[in-house]
């Protein structure tokens, strides 16, 4: 199941229907903020983006589904691997992966310090 569904408007893109890539980062950020709480069970703040890859453009219109994976637990942190696909010409059914991106968060108490991610028995 993707963690975000998602179509680009054209606000989010150039005089030429190519949707900005900061865009694209700030909905990858949400998307893999969402395993990450659950996983953390609370609030995270995002500490590092390790890796993105633009493989193909992203255009108004298309359908973008975002899928987000726990890579990695720490003691405070979380890793998150995101992928991204843009389903284009819904009548035909053509999907594209336009985008993979990793992602650490940190796990942060009420002062938004980092605090410790329970074990998966305590949730």
């Amino acid at each position: 199941m993707p963690q975000l569904r998602v179509m680009p408007m054209p606000a989010d893109a150039n005089i030429h229907g190519d949707v900005f890539g900061g865009w694209i980062m700030s909905q990858v950020d949400i998307a893999g903020a969402i395993p990450a709480a659950r996983r953390s069970n609370g609030r995270v703040a995002t500490i590092a983006v390790n890796s993105f890859l633009f493989k193909h453009p992203v255009f108004v219109g298309d359908l973008l589904s975002f899928y987000a994976d726990v890579v990695k637990v720490g003691r405070t942190s979380i890793t998150i691997y995101v992928e991204v696909y843009a389903e284009r010409n819904r009548l035909e059914a053509d999907t594209v992966k336009v985008t993979e991106a990793t992602l650490t968060y940190v796990a942060t108490d009420e002062n938004r310090k980092p605090r410790v991610i329970p074990p998966l028995s305590e949730l």
